[in-house]
């Protein structure tokens, strides 16, 4: 049976009720929300607050998992290689708010996945963003978590 590598992904919400998109370092264009993979042993919320401190720079007090959904999944496309032996990644959305005391992300504390960021409304994020297997997943979290139909 084809494996699902686990994976968190952070809906980072600011005060003025903002989202964080983050562009990928080889990827001009292609705007994303920081994510990765959970590692043998840890948890869930574990792999939240490593992955959005690495990518992001921001440590866990800086924000509040307030609520997730767990369960999106896609699979790979065939040209591409797999990921450590999976055939595509099954994901826990978590939505934070951030404190209003956060300092601004920081995409190269620790991490070269990311070139930059911005704060957006949720109902600007654009599908041309994202590669054409990603579509469906971010179209369900995007009306799962805001009520939001995704637009080209």
């Amino acid at each position: 049976m084809p494996s699902f590598r686990p994976n968190v992904a952070a809906l980072l919400i600011n005060v003025e009720g903002k989202l964080l998109v983050c562009e990928r370092s080889q990827q001009k264009g292609a705007w994303q929300f920081p994510q990765g993979g959970v590692d043998k042993g840890e948890k869930p919320l574990e792999t939240l607050y490593r992955e959005v401190l690495e990518e992001v720079g921001l440590p866990a007090e800086c924000y509040e998992a307030t609520e997730y959904i767990a369960g999106y999944k896609y699979k790979f496309p065939k040209k591409k290689a797999k990921k450590k032996g999976f055939v595509g990644q099954k994901q826990t959305y978590f939505r934070c708010l951030l404190n209003s005391d956060a300092p601004e992300p920081n995409v190269s504390y620790m991490s070269d996945e990311f070139r930059a960021y911005k704060w957006i409304k949720p109902s600007k994020f654009k599908r041309k963003w994202l590669p054409e297997w990603k579509h469906a997943v971010y179209e369900s979290v995007m009306w799962d978590f805001f009520g939001v139909e995704l637009e080209d």
